[in-house]
């Protein structure tokens, strides 16, 4: 696999992102439902395009990364926060996401943004170390905020700051 490019994501990128959603989803990461047919857009009114980065290798998309506002408030406004990321499974281990993540921090930066935050489930030990690698420190854990097929799993609430 060649090394990944990141792009803003595309409206055309729909279906390519919509699949890659669905096979990607595990309850190491998920706290919704597993997704069922049949199924809607992949960009909506909640999703929309331009909070979308995409990593594209050998002319295909290997992965995405979204960052949004977490709140609209304008109190608010100078963070960002990851809210998905995904990796085809044939892709991961070769620094697609690490791409993805740093794509982020300064698309955030670009936009004004002082902090980047995300949430990640507990036991979800592989991401959590890698947003550690990256310089993302636990800010705050939510104990047992979700019950995932039948285990409770901690939230676990990291940031990074973009400036200094």
């Amino acid at each position: 696999m060649s090394e990944p490019q990141i792009r803003p994501a595309l409206r055309s990128d729909d279906g390519a992102l919509g699949a890659l959603d669905r096979e990607t989803w595990s309850p190491l990461h998920a706290v919704t439902p597993r997704p069922l047919p049949p199924f809607g857009p992949f960009f909506d009114a909640r999703h929309r395009v331009e909070e979308f980065l995409v990593a594209e290798a050998d002319d295909r998309i290997v992965g995405y990364i979204r960052v949004g506002r977490p709140t609209p408030l304008a109190s608010n406004g100078h963070v960002r926060q990851i809210q998905g990321l995904a990796v085809h499974e044939w892709a991961r281990g070769r620094g697609v996401a690490r791409a993805l993540l740093r794509a982020a921090a300064l698309h955030a930066r670009n936009q004004g943004a002082r902090r980047l935050t995300l949430r990640v489930l507990g036991h979800n030990t592989p991401a959590r170390r890698l947003y550690e690698a990256e310089g993302y420190a636990v800010e705050g854990i939510l104990p047992e905020e979700f019950c995932l097929e039948g285990e409770y799993v901690d939230d676990v609430i990291m940031g990074l700051a973009l400036t200094g």
